[in-house]
């Protein structure tokens, strides 16, 4: 039975990770913590990796489930977690850029409709040079950190 269940969890890995390639570009599994029920905006997330020779840079996601998005990233300022907008994201040749709690984020605002831990939100990650990738953000558990109460102001 252990044996058994080892092997699903072995075979159900992949879709778990849910990555691809797009050029020289490896993303890995962009998510979003499940937002609450009335939640106006989301957090969401994404590893991804330059492994070719020329700098590019992420200006962009687009996607039919919020009514806006923009590139954030989070400040500290007297021990308040505060939004700031981000022009782009660089991502150097072999480096590894992580989207992720507490960093750099992308923010969904005016959400179009519900989130439930499973779903996959179709957007499409808007790149310098490599253009539009389509991509699934997988809805995970969420973390607890609610991103509709905080500051996401432009300063």
């Amino acid at each position: 039975m252990k044996r058994a269940l080892l092997s699903l969890m072995l075979l159900a890995a992949p879709a778990l990770a849910h990555d691809q390639m797009a050029g020289d570009l490896h993303i890995i599994h962009p998510s979003i913590p499940a937002p609450a029920a009335n939640a106006r905006s989301a957090a969401g997330y994404v590893t991804i990796s330059n492994e070719g020779d020329t700098p590019e840079e992420l200006i962009g996601v687009r996607t039919p489930f919020a009514a806006s998005t923009s590139l954030h990233t989070t400040i500290f300022e007297d021990g308040i977690a505060k939004m700031r907008p981000l022009i782009g994201v660089p991502i150097a040749p072999g480096e590894v850029i992580n989207l992720e709690p507490g960093s750099m984020h992308v923010m969904f605002m005016g959400l179009t409709g519900p989130a439930m831990v499973g779903d996959m939100i179709p957007a499409t990650l808007i790149f310098r040079h490599a253009g539009e990738v389509a991509v699934e953000f997988m809805v995970d558990p969420a973390d607890g950190v609610d991103h509709s109460t905080m500051d996401h102001g432009k300063n």
